[in-house]
């Protein structure tokens, strides 16, 4: 038996499963996606879980359910089910689907935290940090910056100096397996019914981590290269563990491209420190490139505000507005596919 609580089951999601048809039907907590089915912690157990052709034809990709969504279903046999509906999604993760303007991916739901996941040797990179961060804050969810690797050489101060603008907004943890004593802080920093991410590219030691957090092997991980410190990426799926005190950490396969699903691309002046600078700009509508009066700019020059900071700041806005853009017109357009149905609904009765 599973105390669902102990997932994140509390009385917000009671509230969200009286709104559904399916109310009196039993509810679970997504684990695992797999090709055709899903891995779904209920409990009386784990369950293989099918969908409803309505909720398979019905829904959009995206909408379709993901690692930390909870689900309404109904058992059929000992262990296996049929998924009958989602309950409403919160703090969910998403990023750009790869070879698409606008298409959206949901990686986890229903998350307080995201561990962005870095390595301190040659897979070090504040950009892509900057990345993870933006999209993590846009569903009001908290990152956390974590380090790995800090037993190989790497030079502090330059990491520290690189990170200043990110530090100042998150909290930061140096760790290496290899040290108990620095994963101990994080391990505290996790709280029983916290849902927590982990986000990073392939070989930054995701799942080695989680492994040092649980104090067990939850996942397998190949051996460590004594000269490059790195492990061959070895997960291949999303998926949940619960720590023995009870906060639930969700791995991740790394990604090599992280593009961003942003609906508010406005929102990315105060993550890089531009908002405040940008009170000062001769136009209120000032975009912050090349026109006159631009305090932004003028912070630039005169060294207030690092070019590399800004120059990221002008890359992700730009693929933001793509993105968001691109959003509202597919808005649009499914708007006017309804009314033009609520039309054709109302002929066909005349």
């Amino acid at each position: 038996m599973n105390n669902l609580s102990l997932y994140g089951w509390n009385d917000s999601l009671f509230q969200l499963k009286q709104a559904s048809q399916y109310k009196h039907l039993f509810h679970g907590r997504v684990s695992a996606v797999n090709k055709t089915n899903y891995e779904v912690i209920t409990e009386s157990g784990l369950l293989l879980c099918e969908l409803t052709g309505n909720l398979l034809y019905g829904k959009s990709l995206f909408e379709l359910p993901c690692v930390g969504d909870w689900i309404i279903f109904q058992p059929f046999d000992d262990n296996k089910g049929i998924i009958l509906d989602i309950l409403p999604r919160k703090h969910t993760l998403y990023r750009r689907k790869s070879g698409t303007i606008s298409g959206r991916q949901a990686i986890a739901s229903h998350i307080d935290k995201a561990f962005i996941v870095q390595g301190l040797d040659a897979n070090f990179s504040v950009r892509r940090t900057e990345r993870f961060m933006v999209q993590v804050l846009e569903e009001n969810i908290q990152p956390i910056l974590i380090l790995t690797k800090s037993d190989l050489e790497f030079d502090r101060l330059q990491v520290d100096e690189s990170l200043k603008h990110i530090t100042r907004q998150i909290p930061v943890f140096f760790t290496s397996i290899l040290s108990p004593e620095t994963v101990h802080p994080v391990r505290e920093f996790i709280r029983p019914g916290e849902s927590i991410v982990f986000v990073g590219s392939s070989g930054v030691g995701k799942s080695s981590l989680i492994n040092a957090l649980c104090e067990r092997t939850v996942f397998v991980t190949s051996e460590i290269s004594k000269s490059s410190g790195k492990g061959r990426h070895t997960s291949t799926r999303r998926e949940m563990v619960l720590m023995d005190d009870g906060g639930i950490l969700i791995d991740t396969p790394g990604v090599r491209e992280f593009g961003l699903a942003l609906d508010n691309p406005e929102s990315l002046a105060e993550i890089f420190e531009v908002a405040d600078f940008a009170e000062s700009c001769r136009f209120k509508d000032c975009t912050h490139v090349n026109e006159p009066g631009c305090a932004v700019v003028e912070a630039v020059n005169s060294g207030l505000l690092e070019q590399e900071v800004y120059n990221s700041y002008l890359k992700l806005r730009k693929e933001s507005w793509y993105f968001s853009t691109s959003e509202q017109e597919k808005r649009k357009r499914d708007k006017s596919f309804a009314r033009i149905s609520e039309e054709a609904k109302k002929i066909k009765k005349r």
